[in-house]
Formats: structure tokens, C-alpha cells, sequence
């Protein structure tokens, strides 16, 4: 268990972060839900705080008095055993409680969870101490949420406006690095959370797999491997894609990766720092599961599986272009190739309990696995995830149309 005060000093950081991310946005700004996947930076600020007041304040604060009666509807996310809550393609729709509101609740639920720390010096509770962490990794990820969040709100707008245009750009690169192969010889391996260290329910419990040879590209696929593909009819060639996949992409239009935009014979790419040419040395970003096993599929490999990638992650220290590195955008690999960062990326395998998985009690149980259905798991993290948010056993999941999130492709193949 963490010590106390590094956990105090933590919970301070975190919560700053998150105002952080949104001091850039306008009023207007907070309001916006472009899809429903999306959610309005208002209601994420709202409902991470929701979090610690329902699942600490709540039931260990004996004098706390809840901010307001409502917001436990309002800001409750999808916990059913903790009630009703307001429709997810209707938070676009709140526009009270105003922002200035928010920040209020915010700063509440923070005095009272300082409140909390110093009971916690009195009295040690390695229970209530996880829970904290709990939350601050909540919070992690939907800081993550905002971040992709207002790059969808933003693009929907025609006048393709800029979250931020100080954002680091790093060091031209005039070739990418060609794939290196790592080679993983067949055996029995462990995966899946060992240490006292925090992770989610369901990165365990360790277990044995089996993995036969195997090779694992040392980096992502760039855009101009992918522009490849759409020159070459990839999007029209049936053969390539996944029934539903076909099906999606002939429904919804797709003939590129979300975000791309073309312009006479040239293409650009919507970032968060507005609209700029595509690098074809970049990773291709926004990618969904099923445009990322037809690329695979096309180039004669083939997407890799996730205890593959959590076993060549194990031996890679956690490194790379994370969200602490301020270009909230996938950048070209360097001769070491990418590990970790830049871009989560898509695994062949479905989100389901590991064996002898057992949910977190009380409704924090519903925080996983209940979604362990119709589900892609992604390993690796991207360029808008904290680095101290990011272990080799962590277990990202989207359903296999999604794309909105920073999501890319790594190759995987058999080794003859």
C-alpha cells in the first residue's frame, strides 16, 4: 500500500492535472457532446468527483453533507446498483449545473477528502487508502476521455479549431526506421498483476499461458503504410474485412481513418492542435478494430494477441511519448522502436475474465466487469495517457468500431 503522504501529494497532482487539461476550453467548450460516445469536459470534471464522493466520502466522511441532492443522478455514470442516472446521449443537454458550479463541487469534495487524509494519519485503513487510488486512476482515465473527447467536439466544428497551439513538437524526422522483428520463442508464460502495486480487477490473477513462436513488430504502422492501403482499394476489397466490419464501414462511408481529410490531392489530419498536413512518418491514429485487421489481413500479417504484447512489454522499461511529453499527437518512431506510448494498440483478443477473475465488491465490481462483452482488448498506452498510469499488464478495451480513442496498429506474425 502506498505511503500516505505520497498518496495525499498524488491525489493534489491528479486533481490538478485534470483542471489543467480543460484551462485552455472556453466556457462554451465545457458544453459540447459531438457523439454519444463522447461526453462534455463539464460532466467528466463532475462525474470523477462524483466518483470520490459516492465511494469515499459518503460512506467514511460521518459529517459530510453531499454537495448537492441531484448530482448523484446527474454525474453517476452506468453504477445501477447505486440507482438511476441520467441518459448518456443527453449530457450534452445539462447546461446547468453551470461550469463555475462544478468547480465549486470540485473544490468541496476536495477540502472534505483532505478531511479524510487527515483521519487516515489517525487512524491507518489500507481499505479506504485503495479506494483513494482507485479513484485517482479513475480520474487518470478520464483525463485521457477529455482529452479525446474535445479533439471530437472540436472536429465536428467547420472552422477546425485548435485545443491548443503551444503544443511540443518534436524534432523532424526525415525517414521512419523499417520494422525490426521481435522474435518470442513458444513456451508457458505468466501473465497478468503480480505486485502490491496498484492495477484494475481485471488484470487479474496471474496465470500460465501458452504462446507458440511468435514475432512482434518493433513499432506502429505510419500513415504512409496506410495511405498504401487506401491507394491500393483496401477499403473496397471485401475479402480483407470481418462481416461486421464490412458491413460498418459500407453503413457509416468509411474510406479513411477518422479525422483524415482530403484536399485536392493532398491530406491533412485534424490534431489538437488543429489542422496540419499528415506526416506519412507517423503512426496512423483513430484506427478501429476492424480497419486495423484488415490492414493486417492486406499486409500478410496479422494483429497480435494481448498476452503476446503484455510479454515482450514486461522485459521494456515504461518509456516513450506519453501525455507528460505535452504532443498530445503519435510521433515517429525513433531506431529503438516503440514500446509503450503513442498509441494504444489493437490486440485479436476479445475483453473477457481471466480465469478465477473475481470483481471488486460492492458496486466498484461493476467498474469492469460488466462490460466483459462485445469488446476489443488494446495494450500499450498512447501519447494523452500519464506514464505513471501505465504498466505492462494494463487492460484497455473500446468495441471494435470505435475510433475516437488514440488508437493505432502494431503487426504480429507466426513465426514458420
Amino acid at each position: 500500500m502506498q505511503n500516505l503522504q505520497i498518496l495525499r501529494a498524488r491525489y493534489q497532482q491528479i486533481r490538478h492535472i485534470s483542471e489543467q487539461i480543460c484551462a485552455p476550453l472556453e466556457t462554451e467548450d465545457y458544453q459540447i457532446q459531438s457523439i454519444i460516445e463522447t461526453s462534455p469536459p463539464k460532466w467528466h470534471l463532475a462525474h470523477v468527483t462524483w466518483f470520490f464522493e459516492t465511494f469515499l466520502l459518503k460512506p467514511h466522511h460521518k459529517n459530510y453533507q453531499p454537495f448537492h441532492p441531484q448530482f448523484e443522478i446527474l454525474f453517476n455514470s452506468y453504477y445501477e446498483t447505486l440507482g438511476t442516472f441520467h441518459p448518456r446521449a443527453q449530457r450534452g443537454l445539462l447546461s446547468r449545473p453551470l461550469v463555475k458550479e462544478v468547480y465549486a463541487y470540485r473544490r468541496a469534495v476536495d477540502e472534505a477528502l483532505t478531511e479524510l487524509f487527515d483521519k487516515l494519519e489517525q487512524e491507518p485503513n489500507n481499505q479506504l487508502q485503495f479506494f483513494i487510488e482507485l479513484g485517482l486512476n479513475h480520474e487518470q482515465q478520464h483525463q485521457e476521455l477529455l482529452l479525446m473527447d474535445i479533439k471530437h467536439n472540436f472536429s465536428v466544428n467547420p472552422l477546425k479549431p485548435a485545443y491548443r497551439k503551444n503544443l511540443t513538437t518534436p524534432l523532424p524526422y526525415s525517414d521512419v526506421a523499417k520494422i525490426k522483428w521481435h522474435e518470442q520463442a513458444a513456451g508457458n508464460y505468466k501473465i497478468g498483476h503480480t505486485s502490491a502495486n496498484f492495477a484494475y480487477d481485471n488484470e487479474s490473477p496471474r496465470h500460465t499461458h501458452y504462446l507458440p513462436d511468435f514475432q512482434l513488430a518493433n513499432r506502429l504502422v505510419t500513415n504512409g503504410e496506410y495511405l498504401q492501403f487506401i491507394e491500393g482499394r483496401g477499403y473496397q476489397q471485401v475479402e480483407l474485412w470481418l462481416s461486421d466490419g464490412w458491413h460498418h464501414i459500407r453503413q457509416h462511408n468509411w474510406q479513411h481513418p477518422l479525422y483524415w481529410h482530403q484536399d485536392g490531392r493532398n491530406w491533412l489530419e485534424m490534431t489538437l492542435g488543429g489542422m496540419h498536413p499528415l506526416n506519412l512518418h507517423s503512426p496512423v491514429c483513430h484506427i478501429s478494430y476492424y480497419e486495423a485487421d484488415a490492414y493486417a489481413r492486406w499486409a500478410g500479417k496479422r494483429l497480435p494477441t494481448e498476452a503476446e504484447i503484455e510479454v515482450v512489454l514486461e522485459d521494456k522499461p515504461i518509456a516513450g511519448n506519453f501525455f507528460e511529453q505535452d504532443c498530445l499527437h503519435p510521433q515517429p518512431a525513433g531506431n529503438d522502436g516503440q514500446w509503450y506510448g503513442d498509441l494504444w494498440t489493437w490486440t485479436n483478443t476479445a475483453y473477457h475474465a481471466y480465469p478465477g477473475f473475481t470483481p471488486l465488491p460492492g458496486s466498484a465490481g461493476e467498474y469492469n466487469g460488466k462490460f466483459m462483452s462485445n469488446q476489443m482488448v488494446l495494450r500499450g498506452g498512447s501519447c494523452i495517457t500519464s506514464q505513471n498510469h501505465m504498466r505492462a499488464t494494463y487492460r484497455n478495451f473500446f468495441a471494435p468500431y470505435d475510433r475516437w480513442q488514440f488508437s493505432g496498429i502494431r503487426l504480429a506474425n507466426d513465426t514458420k
